[in-house]
């Protein structure tokens, strides 16, 4: 029990209130010495014989016993502020119509945290009301606990006092996000998250809760023979001031997929959930509110790779896939040209016709095309034209490929 405040308010009542936290391990500073030295094995024996060391590890400043905290502390947002609220009778006559209200005012609210609203009947002489009150801490700043106590003497007199205390609440965590986007629709999500306080944490959950329109997969573990292990390892403890990234892949749902329009308009993706605890066992726990990126811009007509070989051999036609998606809100009738750079050849026919294409549907269209340079090569050279509003639209650098030589000579 940590003593918060503790003060006569008036002749007849007893106000205090203190702080409910666990304990924390004893802590000394061993005093050594070598055997030549003149007290010889003195402290050494005495660090032995002493109960608040560790057996075998007495030069260890930590100890095996428990003690009792001597102040406030530190309350960080997320954890559970717990608090012991007691009205004694100080006096000697009996006091009635006692009524105990213990509030808690934020910077943006009021919150009403006492156990009970009615009042005590009496109270007699050296008795006393209890009360232990919990709050999920969810702002930072400072936090004011209003105690006000109303009752009555025994001549009738009625009387009331107010008792304010002051504390405030810090950051536990620095998270700071960042989105990439895909090829695809795809979106991944790396989550920096910082320990600002000063004692380890062991982070008991770091999860993603998606929007209603995407999936996520987290990218948090490495595959094993028996199951998916953290990449941070089996304790996962982040010291004071470390930081660790996490990563999450979001995919649209199969419903949201083919809508194009719907997902170029989505920014919020969602939101971190995180639960720790620190010391003895103390839980927290922080939500993020709704993360929001940057919606790509996909123009009217969006041109995608859905199938590509990593790997072709040169001069040797390959197949893709391509998909065409009406991003905008009107129809198009499309025709497709396939130019062809120093490096990429198109088979086909080019300028044919793929007709119509109405808002926010989508085309699959397979496609030849065969590299007549080695290494990396940047598929380019697509050009679509929308008939109705005679507007051109180029695609260039759409994706990558591997080329290599299928001989075994070096003479290609």
């Amino acid at each position: 029990i940590d003593v918060f405040h503790s003060s006569h308010l008036h002749m007849v009542l007893y106000v205090s209130v203190m702080r409910l936290t666990k304990p924390t391990l004893f802590t000394n500073l061993p005093v050594t010495c070598e055997d030549r030295d003149l007290p010889g094995d003195l402290f050494g024996q005495l660090m032995k014989e002493d109960p608040s060391t560790i057996k075998g590890a007495e030069t260890l400043m930590l100890g095996e016993m428990l003690t009792l905290p001597q102040n406030f502390g530190n309350i960080f947002l997320g954890e559970t502020f717990s608090s012991y609220i007691s009205v004694h009778n100080d006096s000697s006559q009996v006091v009635k119509d006692i009524l105990v209200k213990a509030d808690l005012q934020t910077s943006s609210q009021r919150l009403n945290l006492s156990a009970s609203n009615s009042a005590v009947a009496e109270l007699k002489p050296e008795c006393c009301i209890d009360d232990v009150i919990h709050h999920e801490v969810k702002e930072i700043g400072t936090h004011i606990l209003v105690c006000a106590v109303s009752y009555t003497t025994q001549y009738g007199e009625k009387l009331y006092f107010r008792k304010f205390f002051k504390f405030q609440v810090l950051k536990p965590l620095d998270v700071k996000t960042k989105f990439y986007n895909a090829e695809t629709d795809e979106v991944f999500l790396e989550a920096q998250i910082q320990n600002i306080t000063t004692s380890p944490m062991f982070m008991e959950k770091v999860s993603l809760e998606p929007s209603m329109m995407y999936n996520v997969t987290e990218l948090n573990t490495v595959s094993s023979s028996d199951e998916g292990e953290s990449t941070f390892g089996k304790m996962s403890y982040l010291q004071p001031m470390d930081t660790r990234q996490y990563l999450y892949c979001l995919k649209p749902k199969p419903e949201y997929a083919e809508k194009a329009g719907v997902i170029k308009g989505v920014t919020v993706i969602g939101k971190l959930d995180i639960v720790w605890k620190t010391n003895l066992g103390e839980r927290g726990r922080l939500q993020t509110s709704q993360l929001q990126r940057m919606a790509p811009g996909y123009g009217d007509i969006r041109l995608s790779l859905e199938v590509i070989p990593d790997t072709v051999n040169l001069e040797e036609p390959f197949d893709i896939m391509c998909k065409i998606t009406n991003c905008s809100e009107r129809t198009m009738d499309l025709v497709l040209e396939m130019c062809n750079t120093s490096s990429i050849h198109w088979c086909g026919v080019s300028g044919r016709q793929l007709g119509k294409l109405n808002p926010g549907a989508s085309l699959s269209l397979p496609l030849t095309v065969f590299s007549s340079v080695q290494g990396l090569q940047s598929i380019s050279g697509l050009r679509l034209t929308d008939t109705f509003l005679k507007r051109t639209y180029e695609y260039d650098d759409i994706a990558q490929v591997c080329v290599v030589c299928p001989f075994k000579s070096n003479e290609c």
